[in-house]
């Protein structure tokens, strides 16, 4: 059980897993949040495999078994990943001004959703910080002892936000084409190239061209409809902010779905099932604000190589 009261609003993201769905609820019913909103998308046309197992999935939300207002946003029809979730995390945040969000094969450590709560609170009124991530993937490399350090890069496998910071999430990213053009990623980006060592490791800051090149093509592809999907939007509004998103120094959620059954998680990479660890309370705050460049490179080039 968890030793806390979860007074956050918890959003819950589902479609046709009913197996993954299951296991994630569990913990969600473990951490017994007052409010849990849910978001499903419909079968697909002419997949009667897809009605069964949308129905299943649905079903599960029906045995809340805790004090709990639940409110739920279903799809009839088949808006597809990315207009569904678009549109489901839209409404609500007209209806709650902060939560954590989980989608069916997010996988949280029991110690996720205080760390979320916590710094929700502790960074509600600040504008720099556009999100909370759950995800640390370094594989042991740390640069403080901290609990979290900065980043440029949104995680969205477990996470948390804002509607002050939703607010600037455009599915349709209507700004691309004048950020395009006036290849404002380079100054994003920046164009310098560094290298470090800490002792233990070897950092190469390549940043600049490199990175702009990939997420133009990237912004692009989504931008013209080559890909379904929502996320890559999120990053979009985090760097035209110039935001900072609080990732913890420990793995807090595990993508369980990677498979043939994912929408484009399909192939194995070292990014699935990565294994949970427990946060320490009381958190250790960073007395400071400033985006760790390291943790951000390593991340970016596993990315590059991973999805």
């Amino acid at each position: 059980m968890i030793d806390f009261q979860l007074t956050t609003p918890v959003v819950f993201i589902i479609f046709n897993r009913p197996d993954k769905t299951q296991e994630v609820f569990n913990k969600i019913r473990e951490a017994r949040p007052s409010k849990l909103l849910v978001i499903a998308d419909g079968p697909r046309a002419g997949r009667r495999d897809d009605r069964e197992e949308c129905a299943a999935t649905r079903v599960i939300i029906e045995s809340v078994d805790w004090d709990c207002e639940v409110i739920q946003n279903y799809s009839e029809t088949n808006l597809g990943c990315g207009k569904r979730i678009a549109s489901g995390l839209d409404w609500v945040f007209n209806i709650v001004e902060e939560a954590i969000i989980l989608e069916d094969d997010c996988l949280p450590h029991p110690t996720f959703f205080r760390y979320c709560q916590e710094t929700l609170e502790r960074y509600r009124d600040d504008g720099r910080i556009m999100a909370i991530g759950a995800n640390h993937y370094e594989f042991g490399r740390r640069r403080m002892e901290y609990s979290y350090h900065f980043s440029r890069y949104p995680h969205i496998w477990g996470w948390a936000t804002w509607r002050r910071a939703w607010q600037y999430y455009d599915f349709e990213m209507k700004l691309w084409p004048e950020v395009r053009d006036h290849k404002w990623l380079f100054d994003i980006f920046g164009k310098s190239k560094a290298e470090f060592s800490n002792g233990k490791h070897e950092f190469k800051i390549l940043g600049g061209a490199r990175d702009a090149e990939y997420w133009h093509s990237k912004f692009e592809l989504v931008y013209r409809g080559g890909l379904n999907t929502w996320d890559y939007q999120v990053n979009f509004a985090c760097f035209l902010q110039h935001g900072l998103v609080v990732l913890p120094n420990v793995n807090l959620v595990s993508n369980i779905g990677f498979g043939v059954k994912a929408t484009h998680t399909k192939n194995i990479s070292e990014l699935a099932n990565v294994p949970v660890t427990a946060m320490e309370f009381p958190l250790k705050h960073p007395p400071f604000v400033i985006r760790d460049t390291w943790a951000d490179e390593y991340m970016q080039s596993i990315f590059i190589h991973s999805c």
